[in-house]
């Protein structure tokens, strides 16, 4: 057997061996640092106030010309998005998180289960804490379309949903044994997502970098949930779809 060799030839061979069989993990990771250095980026330049003529024109130019107060588009279309801004509210985001939750644990898949409930709720607890912690007022240039009460950065329904769709949407992906069917549920994930913050613009109750930064947080808590979920699939501490608690 040949000698192991010096200590920088080790690293280098098992980054060898990362790259080859850990792909996946590899690039989530450097996802994972791609959506943190942008929430830091966005939240720097919102507390020095660099955001703020962005944040104004977009604001502005989805209202009527003359009355910040009018959305644009017909009262139907507002009511329309009041709709999908409540598909990132508390309640729903919970009641779906438990149903989902209860769904895996009925399937026999109890520990995935618990791996979705604890998911969300630390990511939507981190959302909390964030909201408080930077303490940016609301945007007072418009008229509000939905009631608030906390603080506006990050986008609480932004970040939360992204929290939720994109971390069930990525660990049911791996309880599906078939690419379209895992590519589905992506899509739907994302496609709420980006509707959901998208509508807390339009309502004027959150700056546009509000929802950005929450888009970033929780697309990023979402990828670590992903990769750890991988990791523990891989060692058997989680059901896939394959098997579960009762086959």
């Amino acid at each position: 057997m040949s000698a192991p060799g010096p200590w920088w030839v080790r690293i280098l061979r098992a980054a060898v061996w990362l790259g080859r069989h850990e792909r996946g993990v590899l690039v989530s990771l450097a996802l994972v640092a791609l959506g943190l250095w942008t929430f830091i980026e966005i939240a720097d330049d919102m507390g020095e106030g660099d955001t703020h003529a962005f944040d104004t024109r977009v604001l502005l130019a989805l209202r009527t010309p003359g009355d910040p107060n009018d959305p644009l588009g017909p009262p139907a279309f507002e009511e329309v998005v009041r709709d999908v801004t409540a598909l990132g509210g508390t309640f729903w985001l919970a009641f779906l998180t438990v149903a989902v939750t209860g769904y895996l644990a009925l399937d026999g898949r109890r520990r995935a289960a618990l791996f979705v409930l604890v998911s969300v709720l630390t990511g939507l607890a981190l959302s909390s804490m964030l909201k408080v912690g930077f303490g940016r007022p609301r945007p007072d240039l418009v008229a509000h379309g939905s009631h608030v009460l906390s603080k506006s950065f990050p986008s609480g329904h932004a970040m939360g949903s992204a929290v939720v769709y994109l971390t069930l949407g990525a660990l049911l992906t791996r309880l599906s044994p078939r690419w379209i069917t895992r590519a589905y549920v992506l899509l739907i994930a994302l496609l709420l997502t980006l509707l959901v913050g998208l509508s807390r613009v339009y309502l004027g109750v959150h700056w546009p970098t509000d929802v950005l930064a929450g888009w970033s947080a929780g697309a990023t808590w979402a990828l670590l949930c992903w990769t750890l979920a991988l990791r523990l699939q891989r060692g058997g501490q989680i059901e896939t779809s394959e098997n579960s608690a009762d086959s």
